[in-house]
């Protein structure tokens, strides 16, 4: 059956008419009209079906996108705060915010570098310093106690050197360790921590009611420790900003 007889076929099905001159379409010719009309149909009606789909992956091809472009900027947040924390004035005592013990009662990395950027603090304006942490998990003993030893093997007087030992968090570090200064009348803490930690510890500081200023501990060199760092710090200033503005309980 040619084009021809097919179109001539579709305008009598079309005006209702379905005689041929025998009376009848041949059904040979019916079926190939249906089949056709199928063929033309049929990728109309698979765009439609498949339409949705798309758009549903569109849409998170999109947010996916969003998401990593935020992130991003998080971390670019991250390191601008960290390059731009103001330089400390006269100061008369000294915070110093705790970090991982190793199992076997060596200080981590990070905390090293701390303790080290505390002496050179304390040796600048000698005054009182509260070493910061409580015990975690698969560390033999308090932060704070380890923190405190590790100085005064450093040459750091003792009677200098105080151990907050019951916090859990920054908050509680900060809070608790104004506590101690408040009581031996000191009103202009100097708190010490890694650099790129330090904006935020400020800002926590400023929470708690301090007029806070900080001096930042070198972190760990090497591009995979700089990433690896400020990328977990864009995700805690995310916690930070839910708890404060969103009033969303601490995880």
């Amino acid at each position: 059956m040619n084009n021809a007889e097919c179109r001539v076929l579709e305008e009598r099905l079309s005006l209702g008419g379905v005689m041929s001159k025998e009376g009848k379409v041949p059904l040979k010719a019916g079926a190939e009209l249906k089949k056709r009309a199928r063929a033309k149909k049929s990728p109309e009606m698979k765009g439609k079906k498949r339409a949705p789909l798309r758009l549903v992956w569109r849409c998170m091809l999109y947010l996916f996108l969003a998401g990593i472009l935020c992130y991003a900027g998080l971390v670019g947040f991250v390191h601008y705060a960290e390059t731009h924390v103001p330089m400390y004035g006269e100061y008369d005592s000294i915070i110093v915010l705790g970090a991982r013990v190793m199992p076997d009662g060596s200080p981590s990395r990070h905390l090293r570098l701390r303790l080290d950027k505390a002496g050179e603090m304390y040796w600048e304006t000698p005054c009182p310093i509260v070493l910061c942490g409580g015990q975690g998990a698969n560390e033999p003993a308090p932060e704070g106690e380890v923190m405190r030893a590790l100085l005064i093997a450093d040459g750091l007087p003792e009677a200098h050197l105080y151990a907050e030992t019951a916090s859990t968090d920054s908050k509680e570090n900060i809070r608790h360790a104004w506590e101690i200064l408040g009581e031996l009348g000191c009103e202009r803490p100097l708190l010490v921590t890694s650099d790129y930690h330090l904006p935020r510890a400020l800002a926590i500081a400023e929470d708690v009611g301090l007029q806070p200023q900080g001096a930042g501990s070198l972190s760990e060199r090497g591009a995979n420790h700089w990433l690896q760092y400020r990328m977990r710090e864009a995700l805690s200033w995310v916690k930070y900003w839910g708890i404060k503005h969103l009033a969303l309980e601490e995880l």
